[in-house]
C-alpha cells in the first residue's frame, strides 16, 4: 500500500500538519512575549522553556501507562482542544494585561502535561495505521510537513507578531489546535481503535518493564543516553538564541521568524533527503554523521555577534530595529551567518528525524510503544528543564556566545559518546532480529 492510499493516516498526517503550525506560531509568539511584552531575559526564557517540559519529568514514566489504557485518537483530540484553551487564555490575560512571568509559567506548564499526554498517543497511534515496513517513510512525511510548518509559520508568526501582537498570534496558534482536534474526530468510521485490554501488572512493573526495554538494548541504551545528553545542549540553544536575536541583537519578531524559516527550509530538504541518505549510508552512519554536523553549525551562530563585530571593528551597538530595512550592515551580516548556520543545523537535523523515530518503532514491541515513547521522551524532555536555565543563566553570566559555544560542546560530546558504542553499525533489518532477546 502507498501511503497517500491510506485514509486514515492521511488524515492523521493532516491533523499533525494543521497542530504544527500551531506549535512554530506559538514558539515565536511566547519567546516575544516573555522577552519583549514582559521585558525578560535569556533566564526568564528559560524558565518557561523549563515549565513547558517540566511535565515530562514528573508524569512522563507514568503517561504510556495512561495512555494504554485509553483510546489513544481520544487522548490526540482531547490534547489538542485542552491546548488550544490554554493558549486562548494566555491570549485573553495577555490583551487586558493581566500576563506576568509566574502566570505565563503556570499556564504554559498545563500545556506542556497535555502535549505530553498527545506525544505517548501520537508515536504508539502511528504503527496501528500504517504497517511496519513504511513507518520510516510514514515518519519522514510526517517530519516533511512539520518543517513546511517551521519554515511557513515562523515567518508568518514573526510577521504576525509585528503586526498584531504576540498574544493574538498565540489565539492564532489555538485556533490550529482546535482545528487538528476537529480532523481528528474525523477518524472514527476509518480507524476503529480499541483500547488494549487491562492486565493486573502493577504500575511500577509496567514502568520497570519500559526503562528495561530501552536500556539493556544494546543499541536503544546508548541512543537514548546520548540523546539525553544532546537534549541538554539543544535546550541551551533554544533559551539563548530567542535572546540573542531580539535582545542581543534588535532583530524584532520579524527577525527570529526568519531565522526559524531559515532552519525550517533547511528541515524540509532534509527530510526529503533522509531516506534516500539512509538507504545508502544506512541507518547507524547517517545518524552520527547528522549528529557531528549540528554542533559545528551551532558553534556559527555562537559566533555570528562575533563577525558582526568584526564588520564594524569594535561591538555591536545595542537597539531594536523596526524592521529588516532598519538594519546596519553589520547587523545584516549577522543575521546572514546566523540564517545559514540554522538552514545547516536543521538540514542535519531533517535527515536524522525519521531514521531515528522509524529505527525506535521498528525495533520496539507493539505492547511496549507507548511506554518507549513516553519514558523516552520524558527523560529528554527533562534534559530540557536541566538545560534551558543553565543556557539562560550562563549567557546572563558570561554572553549568549559562550553560552552558545557551550551547548555546542555538548553536543558534540553526545556524539561522540555515541560513536564509541558502536552505533554506527546500527539497522533496522538486522537490529529487529534479536528484540525478543534484547527485551529477555
Amino acid at each position: 500500500m502507498r501511503l497517500r492510499h491510506n485514509s486514515a493516516f492521511v488524515r492523521f498526517w493532516f491533523a499533525s500538519t494543521v497542530s504544527d503550525f500551531g506549535t512554530y506560531i506559538t514558539t515565536v509568539a511566547l519567546s516575544v512575549l516573555v522577552l519583549v511584552s514582559l521585558g525578560g531575559t535569556a533566564f526568564d526564557q528559560g524558565l518557561v522553556n523549563a515549565a513547558r517540559w517540566a511535565p515530562y519529568v514528573f508524569f512522563g514514566l507514568l503517561a504510556g501507562i495512561w495512555v494504554d489504557r485509553l483510546r489513544r485518537r481520544t487522548v490526540l483530540i482531547a490534547s489538542d482542544f485542552g491546548r488550544g484553551l490554554v493558549l486562548s487564555a494566555l491570549c485573553l490575560l495577555g490583551v487586558l494585561g493581566l500576563l506576568e512571568l509566574g502566570t505565563v509559567m503556570v499556564l504554559i506548564f498545563c500545556f506542556g502535561t497535555l502535549a505530553l499526554m498527545s506525544d505517548a498517543a501520537y508515536q504508539s497511534f502511528l504503527p496501528q495505521l500504517v504497517p511496519r515496513p513504511l513507518l520510516t517513510r510514514a515518519n519522514a512525511r510526517l517530519q516533511q510537513s512539520d518543517t513546511v510548518a517551521q519554515t511557513s509559520g515562523s515567518a508568518v508568526a514573526g510577521g504576525l507578531v509585528a503586526l498584531v501582537t504576540a498574544p493574538f498570534a498565540l489565539l492564532l496558534g489555538a485556533i490550529t489546535h482546535f482545528g487538528s482536534a476537529t480532523v481528528l474526530l474525523t477518524l472514527r468510521q476509518v480507524a476503529a481503535e480499541k483500547p488494549p485490554a487491562a492486565t493486573p501488572t502493577s504500575i511500577r512493573r509496567k514502568v520497570s518493564e519500559g526503562l528495561s526495554w530501552i536500556y539493556r538494548h544494546p543499541r536503544l541504551g546508548p541512543l537514548a543516553w546520548s540523546s539525553h545528553a544532546w537534549f541538554v545542549g539543544s535546550a541551551m540553544m533554544g533559551a539563548v538564541l530567542p535572546a540573542l536575536i531580539l535582545n542581543d541583537l534588535g532583530l524584532g519578531a520579524l527577525g527570529l521568524g526568519l531565522v526559524l524559516t531559515a532552519g525550517g527550509i533547511g528541515s524540509v530538504i532534509g527530510t526529503l533527503l533522509s531516506v534516500w541518505i539512509g538507504e545508502r549510508w544506512g541507518t547507524g552512519r547517517t545518524m552520527v554523521i547528522s549528529r557531528f554536523v549540528q554542533p559545528a553549525a551551532l558553534a556559527l551562530v555562537a559566533l555570528a555577534p562575533l563577525a558582526g563585530a568584526a564588520m564594524l571593528d569594535g561591538p555591536l551597538v545595542e537597539g531594536a530595529y523596526a524592521s529588516p530595512a532598519d538594519w546596519p550592515p553589520a547587523r545584516w551580516l549577522a543575521f546572514g551567518v546566523i540564517a545559514a548556520a540554522q538552514f545547516v543545523f536543521w538540514v542535519a537535523m531533517g535527515i536524522e528525524g525519521p531514521l531515528e523515530m522509524g529505527y525506535w518503532q521498528a525495533v520496539t514491541p507493539d505492547r511496549l510503544l507507548a511506554r518507549m515513547s513516553a519514558t523516552r521522551r520524558s527523560i529528554n524532555r527533562g534534559m530540557i528543564v536541566l538545560g534551558a536555565p543553565l543556557g539562560g543563566a550562563l549567557a546572563i553570566a558570561t554572553s549568549s556566545t559562550i553560552a552558545l559555544l557551550s551547548a555546542a560542546g555538548v553536543m558534540l560530546l553526545a556524539v561522540l559518546a555515541l560513536v564509541i558504542s558502536g552505533f554506527l553499525g546500527a539497522s533496522v533489518e538486522a537490529d529487529q532480529l534479536t528484540d525478543d532477546e534484547a527485551l529477555a
